[in-house]
């Protein structure tokens, strides 16, 4: 099985490509969503969320309402959160892809806003960076319910620059035009990678890598 990381930076498309991709047959693994489910009534991690961050947790679980006001423009803070959290996104990342392979799919898909500067490429043959340019990018998020320029300039500098995530990415999706020809941008980079992936078949079988 070949693992395809999906990255990019706020506003630059990734949910409509993981959309797409599933579409195209892949099976996805949503980081974000699997660090809701570690915060939600009942997760794994909302005794040390709350340990760390007394007064977040309400009703047993995470509000990230009030998480996010304690960690935004406070890096120790976020240090201290991300110590906790990403421990246990990679884990549930790694089950997924050994769930993948157990079925034999020939490829399964990591969307991981922070790919890159969590170090989650490390789990990846291949990463994708989805791009648009940067008056789009502003244009879309800045058009988001509750979106401000402040918090908006906060995410940015949590993220590595768009240019950076480009140089270090396989591959490339424009997404600035339209969503036909971003589709068209997946389906042959999509295409690529299953027959490479069938050829890597019999060497991930021997190696046994996520189990």
């Amino acid at each position: 099985m070949l693992v395809i990381g999906l990255t990019g930076s706020i506003g630059m498309g990734k949910s409509t490509a993981v959309g797409m991709l599933r579409r195209l047959g892949l099976p996805v693994h949503d980081a974000d969503a699997a660090v809701h489910a570690l915060m939600a009534r009942g997760g794994i991690a909302v005794d040390a969320v709350g340990a760390a961050f007394p007064g977040v947790v309400v009703e047993g679980a995470v509000d990230r309402r009030l998480l996010g006001a304690r960690v935004l423009g406070d890096p120790a803070a976020l240090r201290r959160l991300e110590a906790i959290l990403h421990p246990l996104a990679r884990a549930a990342a790694r089950r997924f892809l050994a769930k993948q392979a157990r079925l034999r799919r020939p490829l399964a898909v990591l969307d991981i806003p922070l790919l890159f500067e969590t170090g989650g490429e490390a789990l990846c043959d291949v990463v994708i960076v989805v791009s648009a340019p940067a008056r789009t990018q502003r244009s879309r998020v800045l058009g988001r319910s509750g979106m401000t320029e402040a918090r908006f300039q906060a995410i940015l500098e949590r993220q590595m620059t768009d240019a950076e995530k480009r140089r270090r990415a396989d591959f490339v999706v424009q997404t600035g035009l339209n969503k036909a020809h971003s589709l068209n941008q997946l389906r042959r980079i999509v295409t690529l990678l299953r027959t490479r992936a069938e050829r890597l078949r019999p060497l991930r079988e021997v190696i046994g890598r996520y189990g």
